[in-house]
């Protein structure tokens, strides 16, 4: 009870500011979900910075629901419900719970993308959620499979497909503020690396942007946002933004 009345309180604050801007410039706000929470992150500041920078310049209606534990093998009863992923034109997740290894419990996420075609982002840490099971829905739905990751540093990111809308505004030459770089094993054949960084330990370039084509669904994805400093840079937060108007669409 107490999870549902935070998903009602938080979608009725943002719903009713998205709601007086959409009045204003005569559009409908996109309807947004952020799953959220797990050990590791600063998740409060990380999703406070992501919604407040893309409402910048997208009018959205933010449901956030915040998963406060930090087990690794943590479950939701948000996703017992089948439709769970209906209600809304994009579903991003920031989430890490690593160690869960619950099939057909992943399933239930995957295929709640899935049945009802709704886009997705994933961010981070939502390419080791999940990273023990051998199954691999949830890995389809990333595009990526990654299980472990390299130092901090500050890595330059090169661009490869420049021209790709989630890229609009990408300067050639951003170096990321102190962050991790994911191990990618694997870029699925549905996925296409949109920027990729190489490994200060092996020299091998990894994707760290894709946008991915799930079932028919879109989904974008980034690797890098381990540090509250990259949530700070305008240039991940128009990645974000720009990201988040492909996957929904617009």
């Amino acid at each position: 009870m107490k999870l549902l009345r935070l998903i009602s309180l938080v979608s009725l604050v943002f719903g009713l500011v998205s709601h007086l801007t959409a009045d204003h410039h005569g559009k409908k706000p996109i309807k947004a979900l952020i799953i959220t929470g797990g050990c590791c992150h600063n998740y409060h500041f990380q999703t406070s910075a992501m919604t407040e920078g893309i409402s910048k310049q997208v009018d959205v209606n933010w449901t956030i629901l915040h998963e406060g534990s930090k087990s690794k093998d943590h479950q939701s009863e948000f996703y017992e419900d089948p439709n769970w992923a209906k209600p809304y034109d994009v579903v991003i997740h920031i989430e890490c719970f690593a160690h869960n290894m619950d099939e057909s419990y992943i399933k239930k996420i995957s295929d709640g993308h899935k049945n009802a075609g709704v886009p997705g982002m994933v961010i981070h840490c939502a390419m080791h959620t999940y990273r023990d099971i051998e199954a691999n829905d949830w890995r389809k739905f990333l595009g990526v499979t990654s299980k472990r990751h390299d130092h901090k540093s500050n890595y330059k990111v090169k661009l490869e497909k420049p021209k790709h809308p989630a890229l609009k505004g990408m300067p050639k030459n951003w170096v990321t503020p102190m962050d991790e770089l994911y191990i990618i094993e694997k870029l699925w054949p549905s996925a296409t690396a949109l920027a990729t960084s190489v490994s200060e330990k092996d020299g091998k370039e990894h994707p760290v942007v894709w946008v991915n084509n799930f079932e028919g669904t879109r989904v974008f994805g980034t690797t890098y946002g381990h540090s509250d400093d990259t949530f700070r840079d305008p240039v991940f937060i128009n990645l974000l933004t720009q990201g988040f108007l492909w996957a929904s669409g617009k």
